[in-house]
């Protein structure tokens, strides 16, 4: 074992547990979020001049705010954790798309369709659309 890292063997056996654990958490929401999100959107989602805001859905003010903080907050957390298991054992790339995905930010309209005219992301996003029985998505023509 490395010197500097001696002061800290006591705490390594549980940091194992932990990123087990992170390694473990992602694998689940990744399989189970992805899969939902891709389902949730509308087929012409990547092609819309403009999205429908939340908050029309939600008339409170501070219901509205408290659910962008949330999601915001965890799509942050998600973003956080992938990039962390880029390095540890995980499904750190998944991780992070669940995150951009939940998060609000300049120019991430503009991301997601850059990503979805990528052929294997369409493909593969569409295969799960046909699993479920929804129309595939419309991909956006290069600007």
């Amino acid at each position: 074992m490395p010197d500097f890292l001696a002061p800290y063997a006591h705490h390594l056996p549980m940091f194992g547990i932990m990123a087990g654990l992170l390694s473990l958490a992602s694998l689940v929401l990744a399989a189970v979020m992805l899969p939902l999100l891709v389902v949730k959107l509308p087929a012409d989602y990547f092609v819309r001049e403009r999205r429908e805001p939340v908050r029309r859905h939600l008339r409170h003010r501070v219901l509205l705010g408290a659910v962008v903080m949330l999601k915001n907050t965890v799509g942050m957390m998600l973003l956080l954790a992938g990039v962390l298991l880029l390095f540890l054992p995980g499904q750190g790339l998944l991780t992070m798309l669940i995150g951009l995905v939940l998060t609000n930010f300049p120019g991430k309209y503009w991301l997601e369709q850059r990503l979805i005219r990528r052929p294997g992301i369409a493909r593969t996003l569409n295969r799960v659309r046909a699993r479920a029985d929804k129309a595939p998505f419309l991909i956006p023509a290069d600007p």
